[in-house]
């Protein structure tokens, strides 16, 4: 079995199960980090997380219709992505793994070009450069090596720890629990520690490596892992969007003024498959799905907006109709995607002109002409 509920002791809540505040004096530094946020700023949050769940189920129904070769699902991560996303200035870059759908939305990636890699048309679908945001990562633990890279270039580059709120410059990965037995995330980790690297290692525990139980990959809770390489870290309830925000935020902050990396533990819960070719079903128990399904995070930011009178029934039915359309432009954009040309493999491989690769292009090019010609 996963942690249930016995690891969510001394994580970081500023709302609880329920969607009401939670006011400690252990969270006072959290609870002043979300005191700016408006009822607006709320709001959005919770259609980010909407629109991420939409996309989430519309891109599996694709998926099960045969119009996505593979998808991997966030339902339930939902809070943990739009959190600590919601926290990033626009000059912060980030490393996702596949399966965050809701930092690339918060992060202005077009939700088709979402799916340009899940429906084998391309490398990634969108130019990492205009979001900075990374494409989606399969090799899991690589992008983990590839952020501290790109966190050390910019430190030695001036951008970190020169008070210009514009100008300095984080770097956010994003991985799970599984990932963690990963030797690219230990090597990532003694770098960023050694070289001060502005880098903050997002952890989406949430609770199942495919089939293989959070207590099958670590004796403790995988944030104490930090402490080892001289990383600050924290654990968050990765269900709790206010306080997936303050705790990136107060890492991000750290990072900016040239205080390092930081390692967050967002303990969550995935609610779907692993991928849409995995069967949740054959190792996870009922018991357990609802133990968590009543800790949805969408349910308990609702429930928030309604007690704290920020709720307004036209502004839902409104987002719900934008869901709606979301889910429709998805629908009919998808289907349209035409195969892309086979010369297309030879793009984006390399940031520079490679011999080899030239050479390949153009061997496939006179080969095509003279099936072409073969055939007349």
């Amino acid at each position: 079995m996963s942690d249930k509920g016995r690891g969510e002791a001394g994580l970081v809540q500023l709302l609880d199960a329920d969607g009401v505040r939670v006011s400690t004096t252990e969270n006072a530094t959290y609870r002043d980090r979300v005191a700016h946020l408006t009822g607006d700023d709320l709001r959005g949050m919770y259609r980010d997380l909407v629109l991420t769940r939409r996309f989430d189920d519309e891109a599996t129904a694709l998926q099960r219709q045969g119009e996505l070769a593979l998808y991997a699902q966030s339902r339930g991560q939902e809070a943990a992505q739009v959190g600590s996303a919601s926290a990033l200035a626009p000059q912060d870059y980030v490393f996702p793994s596949y399966r965050e759908h809701g930092v690339l939305h918060v992060r202005g990636v077009d939700p088709i070009e979402r799916l340009r890699l899940f429906r084998g048309q391309d490398h990634g679908g969108w130019d990492p450069a205009e979001h900075n945001a990374h494409l989606y990562t399969l090799v899991l633990g690589s992008q983990a090596l590839h952020a501290t890279g790109y966190a050390m270039g910019v430190q030695r580059d001036g951008l970190v720890g020169t008070g210009d709120p514009t100008r300095d410059t984080a770097v956010v990965v994003y991985f799970g629990d599984g990932t963690t037995s990963q030797g690219d995330i230990h090597e990532a980790m003694v770098f960023a520690a050694v070289n001060d690297a502005p880098t903050v290692f997002f952890l989406q525990n949430n609770q199942w490596a495919i089939s293989e139980p959070t207590t099958r990959q670590s004796k403790v809770p995988f944030a104490d892992r930090g402490l080892g390489y001289g990383i600050p870290s924290v654990r968050v309830d990765g269900n709790d969007v206010l306080a997936c925000y303050a705790v990136t935020l107060e890492a991000l902050e750290r990072a900016h003024s040239g205080g390092g990396p930081t390692l967050v533990e967002a303990f969550t819960y995935r609610m779907g498959a692993h991928t849409t070719s995995d069967d949740p079903t054959r190792y996870r128990e009922r018991d357990e799905e609802e133990y968590w399904r009543r800790r949805d995070p969408l349910d308990r930011l609702a429930a928030h907006l309604r007690a704290e009178g920020e709720w307004d029934e036209a502004w839902a039915a409104a987002l719900e109709a934008e869901a709606e359309a979301l889910g429709e432009r998805m629908r009919v954009e998808v289907r349209t995607l035409g195969a892309p040309p086979t010369a297309a493999m030879f793009e984006n491989v390399y940031a520079t002109p490679h011999a080899t690769v030239a050479d390949e292009s153009a061997w496939l090019a006179e080969y095509e002409q003279d099936v072409t010609e073969a055939s007349r």
